[in-house]
């Protein structure tokens, strides 16, 4: 039966045109954005999953920010610490030559004044962003990693480096009150009656002071050694901590892609088939329409 109040073909027709230009709609988004899963709507599971990633990858690249700044004060401490045993050595050489009978001494401490004062002049530069991990006290630490837990619990984990300002520690001198004390550390602090390798005058020395003096160096070079290789490791561990951290990265960066990125060969195809699709939906649509005129027709004389 026909009808020219109600035309079936017409509503069924339109109806499929809606379907296709909805999942039309939605396939064009995909292939212009890239992405499957674009907002909560399309799959809020994985929308959800997506976005906390995201936010964990960004605090990732600002724990790599950090550890490259921990990375620049480790290696300025290294630096500084490495210099200091060439210093120190020089003073040792320099005692050595002062062992001699007949040498000098008064001018060769003049010489070894200038290395002091060098040692100082590195214990004060040796800064970076306000901190000095070879001239100070207390702990020192750098960010390492952000962790999210089983629980979802997050933290920022930290590498700690505690300075320790004795003759067998890890500084070249302590600090009070935000200055240097020459009083303290590795090189600062004294060995009796010859006093700190910042502060001996081997001027008026005898032959067996001379000896102590080269003991206390030579303790000394093996506490800047050992702090050195402190400073050493961290510097490897925060390297491969920065591996890491740009490997981690990078797999969370492919694991949310695998979420809600758009597969581009399927979304092409199924962009072809459904704009065929279309153009059916709205011939059909036409087709529909007409059958009223074919009615009219039928009352024609």
């Amino acid at each position: 039966m026909s009808s020219i109040l109600t035309n079936t073909a017409a509503m069924a027709a339109l109806q499929t045109l809606r379907g296709v230009n909805q999942s039309l709609k939605e396939t064009q988004d995909h292939v212009s954005s890239g992405l499957r899963v674009g907002k909560a709507a399309d799959n809020a599971a994985y929308w959800s999953i997506a976005t906390t990633m995201r936010s964990d990858n960004k605090a990732l690249s600002a724990v790599s920010d950090a550890l490259g700044l921990g990375a620049a004060k480790v290696d300025t401490a290294y630096a500084a610490m490495d210099s200091a045993i060439d210093i120190v050595s020089e003073i040792k050489a320099k005692l050595v030559a002062a062992s001699e009978a007949g040498v000098d001494k008064a001018k060769i401490q003049e010489e070894i004044d200038q290395l002091q004062e060098q040692l100082l002049s590195i214990a004060q530069s040796a800064s970076f962003s306000g901190e000095n991990w070879v001239a100070g006290e207390g702990t020192k630490s750098v960010v390492s990693t952000f962790v999210r837990d089983g629980s979802n619990a997050v933290s920022v984990k930290q590498t700690e480096y505690i300075l320790d300002d004795s003759s067998v520690g890890n500084v070249l001198f302590g600090m009070s009150g935000g200055l240097i004390e020459t009083s303290t550390g590795i090189i600062g602090t004294s060995n009796g009656t010859i006093g700190s390798v910042y502060k001996m005058d081997i001027t008026n020395f005898t032959t067996s002071d001379v000896g102590l003096a080269l003991t206390a160096v030579e303790s000394a070079l093996k506490a800047m050694t050992s702090a050195g290789a402190q400073l050493g490791s961290i510097s490897t561990r925060i390297q491969l901590q920065e591996d890491f951290v740009s490997a981690l990265s990078d797999s969370i960066d492919s694991g949310i892609g695998r979420l809600i990125d758009a597969d581009m060969e399927e979304e092409s195809s199924k962009l072809t088939a459904l704009q065929t699709q279309q153009q059916l939906a709205i011939q059909s649509l036409s087709i529909a329409n007409s059958a009223s005129q074919n009615i009219l027709s039928l009352f024609r004389s």
